[in-house]
């Protein structure tokens, strides 16, 4: 970490004082970088970085500065990830263990469809997931050779040390973002405790491939993402910061942070292929969808094409084939089911404690619904 020394001086030099810059290693590097300022107070230096700094005695963490690769690795592509991506739900073995050969399928299934792969996200049970099974899974996906700069794994804890393993991983593999939770267990933090948060990973993974997509999901982690955090990230961070995935399941929310931040390279992704197209017309890059699990091309498509004159209507189609997989049914749980019914096999239905899988009757009439309405699944086979 770089850390800028404030100046002892006397109380009548103390007005035009100025700051020493140090050069220390940066944790987790073998590299060091340098961080020099003028100024006439600390106020002032942080303020000219565009950034807070926390203080303790006269020592001043500033973490805004580029950030070192680790020696030996290579960059990869700066081109941003975009358009239909996938929280690929994780099957399980019968004693919950996970499934790293359907696994593995599914991901490969999906990227022939045009789906990216926000693996361990929530549809994903990336929280019923140690950080071992997530790295394990990550770990053999790259070994199948999946293109990792489709890829934005979930890497979002309530624990800072986990976060930063699982981050880690991720770009060490070239992965093109992580979604990022923020710590969702205590209720009513601050804003600044989550700018603390965020901080203090960026700092600790310390490499500059780190694109970090901020996960907005308040229905279930209650904890969300301000606009104000956003902002204040951005001047810290502007390049460890690339976008969000906006899963309030409103669009009014959404749109705020499209007209704040779209038009300055902020990335914006709808969690819900349902405002896909508002998402487009208004600067969005695309969604992170439950249903892409199942729907993948049809969402892709209209990414593809939302400006042409049968958009609404690709619009409407997506939606009722949302509607029918989890509007009646726990969206996990009908999604493996819808799974296990077109690639015919029951495996797939299973999910890990304290989610439960859909009953038989409610499995028969899944499967009806899906027929009614002409819904299929091209290339999707069984694993041996």
């Amino acid at each position: 970490m770089i850390k800028i020394k404030e100046d002892k001086l006397t109380t009548q030099k103390r007005e035009t004082r100025r700051l020493r810059a140090v050069k220390v290693p940066v944790e987790g590097s073998r590299n060091s970088a340098l961080i020099m300022q003028d100024a006439r107070s600390p106020q002032q230096a942080h303020s000219a970085l565009g950034m807070h700094a926390l203080a303790y005695s006269v020592v001043y963490d500033l973490p805004f500065f580029r950030l070192p690769r680790s020696s030996g690795e290579t960059m990869t592509s700066t081109k941003r990830i975009k358009g239909v991506l996938s929280p690929v739900v994780t099957p399980f073995k019968a004693d919950y263990s996970p499934d790293t050969a359907r696994f593995v399928a599914h991901c490969q299934w999906l990227m022939s469809q045009n789906c990216g792969l926000a693996v361990f996200g929530t549809n994903s049970e990336a929280n019923s997931l140690a950080a071992e099974e997530r790295m394990s899974l990550l770990d053999a996906v790259v070994a199948a050779g999946v293109d990792t700069s489709r890829m934005m794994p979930g890497t979002g804890c309530c624990s800072i040390t986990e976060t930063v393993k699982i981050t880690s991983h991720a770009v060490k593999h070239g992965c093109a973002g992580a979604l990022m939770l923020p710590p969702f267990y205590y209720k009513g933090v601050s804003e600044e405790g989550l700018y603390r948060h965020y901080s203090e990973v960026i700092q600790r993974v310390a490499d500059d491939r780190l694109r970090i997509y901020l996960y907005h999901i308040p229905p279930v982690a209650v904890i969300g993402i301000t606009p104000g955090l956003v902002e204040r990230l951005l001047k810290a961070y502007p390049t460890a910061i690339a976008g969000m995935k906006d899963s309030s399941g409103d669009w009014n929310n959404t749109k705020i942070f499209l007209d704040a931040f779209a038009k300055s390279g902020f990335d914006v992704f709808v969690g819900s292929e349902s405002f896909l197209l508002a998402n487009m017309r208004n600067g969005g890059v695309g969604t992170i969808s439950a249903t892409a699990n199942v729907n993948p091309a049809a969402i892709h498509k209209l990414y593809t094409e939302w400006q042409n004159a049968d958009a609404e209507a690709q619009q409407q189609r997506l939606n009722l084939v949302r509607d029918t997989v989890g509007k009646k049914y726990v969206m996990i749980s009908a999604l493996k089911q819808t799974i296990a019914t077109y690639a015919n096999d029951p495996a797939w239905g299973k999910v890990r404690p304290p989610l439960t899988e859909l009953t038989a009757e409610q499995c028969t009439s899944l499967a009806a619904e899906l027929k009614e309405i002409g819904f299929d699944m091209p290339g999707i086979k069984r694993v041996a």
